[in-house]
């Protein structure tokens, strides 16, 4: 089992990091006050990897998310944590008030460095779904307004369970799995 450090500030978010990958992560995590970026997400993830690295010394993963708003071309995107906190769930639902289009998928982009000196590999596991009025819960983000494609429930009416086997977050775990199995041994 491969053991990083996982730089976040997120309880939940690494709560359920640690339910999907604990089958091939050793899971250290630390707080680490990384910048807020401008740009696109990939740019974004592989930033952030690039300075935790370099500010601790170890195999490190980040993971920056995005919920994308298909009739606002994108956006909020990575901003979304300062829209949410700025406008929240209802003011995110009003920015689609003018649009027949709810559409929007939510984008989860792991980056994982195994040294200061190596360039970040960027892991991204996108979920398409619809912007719907609140539901469920409201203890985790954007969660009671994302409603997955095929699904009659938001992420945050969903079970832990059952959204940790089809949410963006575990698409982009699955492929960093992939990953790890694939150089088992080697950095």
């Amino acid at each position: 089992m491969r053991s990083v450090t996982f730089v976040t500030a997120n309880t939940s978010k690494l709560e359920e990091v640690k339910a999907i990958a604990s089958d091939f992560l050793e899971i250290n995590s630390v707080s680490l006050d990384l910048p807020e970026l401008q740009g696109e997400p990939e740019d974004i993830a592989r930033a952030k990897c690039k300075f935790a690295s370099n500010e601790l010394g170890v195999p490190v993963i980040t993971e920056d998310t995005s919920l994308c708003f298909n009739a606002l071309s994108g956006l909020p995107g990575p901003y979304v944590k300062w829209f949410l906190s700025k406008i929240g769930l209802e003011g995110l639902n009003n920015l689609l008030a003018a649009y027949k289009d709810k559409t929007a998928y939510a984008v989860c982009i792991f980056a994982y460095s195994p040294s200061p000196s190596s360039e970040p590999v960027l892991f991204i596991g996108k979920t398409e779904g619809t912007i719907v009025p609140s539901q469920g819960p409201s203890n985790f983000g954007w969660d009671p307004i994302f409603q997955p494609a095929g699904f009659k429930n938001t992420y945050a009416e969903l079970a832990k369970s059952e959204k940790n086997k089809i949410s963006h977050r575990y698409k982009a775990l699955e492929k960093l799995k992939s990953f790890f199995l694939q150089f088992s041994g080697t950095e």
